[in-house]
């Protein structure tokens, strides 16, 4: 089966650039997933903008460190399975880490949300313990097990990679917006990137706006930032995995300029 992964989707440039790829390639893979934690104006996932997405195409959503970007993020993850913040999140938060859906072809397909812990701000438990229990938790109700790993450090990244290989089919990496090249199955089965990269405006500086991270840099004055205008970027990956193993055989990147 054919699993289309989104990397990190920002602002409307982004969601402009989900539609253009997916209007004529929805209908070749199984099951679409997507990282939704910008799409909302570079920062959360609104319900609008949520049911745009769920209309273009996206069959689960996975979120990261601006999971709280919208006051209404609590509604979609209350009235909808098919979206889970970082499961390792500390403190009493609402929704899910983990969740199964049924992809087109009917395999149930397990999705766990996971945060990084080296250079991100937010206060998270040990992914690897986590990704642990939340494996526990839905192994005996899927059929295979996608992991999104929402961190900074390509170390943390590719560490996590090996320590789920052979128990997850897929895991790949967002946040940092820069798609990486390291595309590989791992050597027990399990597909891995470090990163998907972004979907979002092509001439940006991670999706904003270019002359205010230039200036911001040049000037160490702080400025409010604004999602970039002008072409969109898809990026993600195609995991093509094995329907009676569960194993990855082959992962194919995606990046196009519209």
């Amino acid at each position: 089966m054919k699993i289309l992964a989104i990397g990190d989707i920002f602002g409307r440039v982004g969601r402009d650039a989900v539609f253009e790829y997916l209007e004529h390639a929805k209908g070749d893979y199984d099951f679409i997933i997507a990282n939704g934690e910008n799409a909302a104006h570079g920062r959360g996932l609104s319900k609008p903008v949520y049911e745009e997405l769920v209309s273009a195409g996206i069959d689960a959503f996975t979120l990261g460190n601006h999971a709280w970007g919208c006051p209404d993020i609590s509604t979609i993850m209350h009235y909808n399975e098919n979206i889970v913040r970082p499961a390792n999140f500390e403190g009493d938060v609402f929704g899910v880490g983990s969740t199964v859906l049924t992809a087109k072809n009917g395999v149930k397909i397990g999705i766990i949300n996971l945060i990084g812990r080296i250079y991100m701000p937010q206060q998270a438990s040990s992914p690897f313990y986590t990704a642990d229990a939340e494996i526990e938790k839905i192994k005996n109700k899927c059929d295979m097990i996608i992991v999104d790993f929402h961190a900074e450090a390509t170390s943390e990244k590719l560490a996590l990679g090996y320590y789920l290989d052979g128990r997850v089919s897929v895991i790949f990496g967002t946040h940092t917006h820069v798609q990486t090249a390291d595309a590989k199955v791992l050597p027990n089965g399990t597909g891995y990137i470090s990163d998907l990269g972004m979907t979002g405006p092509a001439v940006s500086v991670l999706g904003v706006d270019k002359s205010i991270i230039v200036d911001r840099f040049l000037g160490g004055i702080p400025k409010k930032f604004a999602v970039a205008n002008g072409n969109p970027q898809f990026c993600g990956a195609v995991f093509e995995v094995d329907e009676n193993t569960k194993k990855a055989v082959n992962i194919t990147r995606i990046y196009e300029e519209f």
